[in-house]
């Protein structure tokens, strides 16, 4: 049936045909050549979670993914930093003060600690002014659509404090949206009140993002949004079943529609082996998960801790990782599905627990641009799916904004 589904697709014209790259050697001085003549944007990255617990983002370290001068070694043009809520602070309505803690850290202890660094950017002209002053811009993308108190007010407060994308959920279901990890879905996808936040995304000019959302919410969210849509860290479902990755059809629709894919590099995202073996573990962590939720309900760092520690306990962290190679196969197949205007990147560095070898932190990066010029992809096609498809969709989501109706 999914064969049959896809042929109809291809029939119809929403399926890019395959491109018919050739694999060929490359040069050392090609890879940096292609590498700098990009604006590389990652739309998905944790170290949010430390930096507002006290770490030094300019500090070498070799116990997260993340640190500037990797980010500089790695020839990063712009990250949007996550501001993530853990569902714990959804009790006693703290997840408003939450965002506003991760919002600040961005602004306060990376780019206003290190202005020579990093710049604040909101738009794609702010990215591409950054860039060409040799800086980082940094930007600001909520995850976990809680983090708004069901209140448009919120939404909008926290989009003048500079949020340009919001995550309509995390791996728990609010009262306006369902999550892939919430197997109760008591929204059967979005309320009227998510309808309505959505809209008002909209109109303000936030990216709606995709990433986390039941397959249900999915469809209602593209429905919905007059403006693209994209999903911030996804992989494709096609190649490894975790459910936080997207379907054929669902990346077909997201391209359809101008959006963006933005390729995650979770191991299990990325290599079904890797994701059957977690499955067990995942069995195992359920009721510890539970008990550790409640035990840190107000410290998200030390819940990472305990999590990972029990993961290992459980079994987990001793399983093969994922490759390079693996990243390119799914580049490839998202490609193949949506376009090479529809693809980009969304590591979700230092919110994984495994990244794949020889792209498994932010100095990576051109290992990445060596192997897609091995594989055949042209240098203009490698700088859209590094930056140029994100701010293609920045712009288009601008655009559609409009103001506030008179009262």
């Amino acid at each position: 049936m999914k064969t049959f589904t896809l042929l109809l697709l291809a029939a119809a014209g929403v399926i890019a045909q395959p491109p018919g790259r050739h694999k060929r050697t490359v040069t050392d001085a090609e890879v940096i050549r292609v590498h700098k003549s990009a604006i590389l944007i990652d739309t998905h990255n944790d170290v949010t979670s430390s930096t507002v617990a006290g770490m030094d983002i300019a500090r070498p370290n070799t116990d997260h993914m993340t640190d500037t001068p990797r980010m500089k070694k790695g020839g990063m043009g712009a990250q949007f930093f996550a501001v993530y809520v853990a569902a714990s602070y959804v009790e006693g309505n703290h997840a408003a003060n939450r965002t506003l803690q991760m919002i600040d850290t961005v602004r306060h202890d990376i780019i206003a600690r290190y202005p020579a660094d990093f710049a604040f950017a909101t738009t794609a002209a702010e990215i591409r002014r950054a860039h060409k002053q040799g800086k980082i811009a940094a930007l600001l993308g909520i995850e976990g659509g809680h983090a708004i108190e069901d209140s448009p007010r919120l939404l909008r407060d926290f989009y003048a404090l500079g949020v340009r994308y919001m995550t309509l959920t995390h791996s728990n279901s609010n009262h306006w949206a369902d999550s892939s990890g919430d197997a109760n879905k008591p929204n059967n996808g979005l309320s009227p009140l998510g309808r309505e936040i959505v809209a008002e995304m909209n109109r303000l000019g936030m990216i709606v993002d995709i990433s986390h959302v039941s397959d249900k919410t999915f469809w209602d969210a593209l429905e919905v949004s007059t403006a693209p849509v994209f999903a911030s860290h996804s992989s494709c479902r096609a190649i490894s079943p975790a459910p936080r990755n997207m379907t054929d059809e669902m990346i077909a629709a997201l391209g359809k529609k101008h959006g963006v894919i933005q390729i995650n590099f979770s191991c299990d995202f990325l290599n079904p082996e890797v994701y059957a073996a977690d499955e067990a573990v995942r069995a195992k962590m359920i009721p510890i998960r539970d008990e550790l939720i409640r035990k840190y309900s107000a410290d998200p760092q030390g819940l990472q801790r305990a999590m990972r520690e029990a993961r290992q306990a459980a079994g987990g962290g001793t399983t093969r990782r994922a490759t390079l190679a693996d990243v390119v196969r799914h580049i490839d197949h998202a490609v193949q599905i949506a376009g090479i205007d529809s693809v980009g990147l969304g590591s979700d560095f230092d919110g994984i627990g495994c990244a794949p070898e020889g792209l498994d932190s932010v100095d990576k990066w051109p290992n990445l641009t060596r192997a897609l010029l091995e594989e055949g992809y042209t240098p203009a096609e490698i700088r859209k799916i590094y930056g140029e498809n994100t701010l293609r969709l920045m712009e288009t989501v601008a655009r559609a904004s409009r103001p506030a109706p008179p009262k």
